[in-house]
């Protein structure tokens, strides 16, 4: 099918799209990529922008969607970028290689893609090739990707150990029936245990039955985990008080889990 480029007017709803999103409006960006859907549907350059919603929505499966047809767009490497990333969420790990890969073969200086390839690269075990990836995306952008915190294993469990001997009482209490464990990353089958799959970057995960689903008259059983997954951690904290304070709070939001709360009620806490 022969596509004719978008007017002016159709581009400037585009940029309102990117507008939205990097403010982190998702109705906004919605309302907006479904009036130039609905002027334009199935344009390759309209798809791109679909696909880029569904992704900030959690919606990879749609994104993927939506990106069949959007080949011929006006910009491959954010084509090949936003694949990557929407197999990336659906742990597909080599899919996402492959294609942010082929970003970067298109526009070498994608720092996004770079930043992708690295995590993308983690989980694959090809730790050393991430860390080239990771520091040439901290050299193009270094305010949006600054290169994740140094730790060796030992030093970074004793962090952990510190930190949650700084939480509350009625938060320790807890983590006596419930050991807190480090992992360098989730593995694919941490991830995909639920429909759609789990995040990738997720920086802990409560394993278990949660108290409010507990009953006296149950069989005794493994009483589940808090998992904090190590890699993950470093990469999204810059400095080692950053690292402090976000062990802190993902250990209160697992804890949280293991109470029975769900994300609104985290949200409602301050835990999320």
């Amino acid at each position: 099918m022969d596509f004719q480029t978008l007017t002016e007017h159709e581009w400037a709803k585009v940029d309102e799209v990117w507008e939205h999103i990097e403010d982190g409006d998702l109705e906004g960006a919605r309302a907006a990529v479904d009036a130039l859907v609905a002027r334009r549907p199935g344009h390759p350059d309209v798809r791109i922008v679909e696909a880029a919603v569904a992704l900030e929505e959690g919606e990879a499966a749609e994104a993927l969607d939506r990106l069949r047809g959007a080949e011929r767009s006006a910009d491959p490497a954010l084509f090949f970028y936003l694949r990557a990333l929407a197999h990336f969420d659906l742990v597909r790990f080599e899919a996402a290689r492959a294609d942010a890969e082929r970003a970067l073969a298109v526009q070498p200086d994608y720092a996004e893609a770079h930043d992708l390839l690295s995590r993308v690269l983690e989980h694959l075990g090809r730790h050393a090739e991430a860390a080239e990836h990771a520091e040439e995306a901290a050299r193009i952008d270094p305010e949006a990707f600054p290169a994740p915190l140094e730790m060796d294993p030992e030093r970074f469990d004793r962090l952990v150990e510190r930190s949650i001997e700084e939480l509350p009482e009625k938060v320790r209490a807890h983590l006596h029936e419930v050991p807190v464990l480090v992992e360098d990353l989730p593995s694919p089958a941490m991830l995909t245990a639920e429909d759609p799959p789990l995040a990738p970057d997720l920086l802990g995960l409560f394993v278990g039955r949660h108290l409010m689903e507990r009953s006296v008259s149950d069989l005794p059983s493994a009483p589940g985990a808090i998992y904090l997954f190590r890699r993950n951690l470093l990469r999204v904290c810059p400095t080692e008080e950053d690292l402090v304070r976000e062990v802190r709070i993902t250990v209160q939001h697992e804890v949280g889990h293991l109470l029975g709360l769900d994300e609104d009620d985290l949200e409602r806490w301050g835990l999320a």
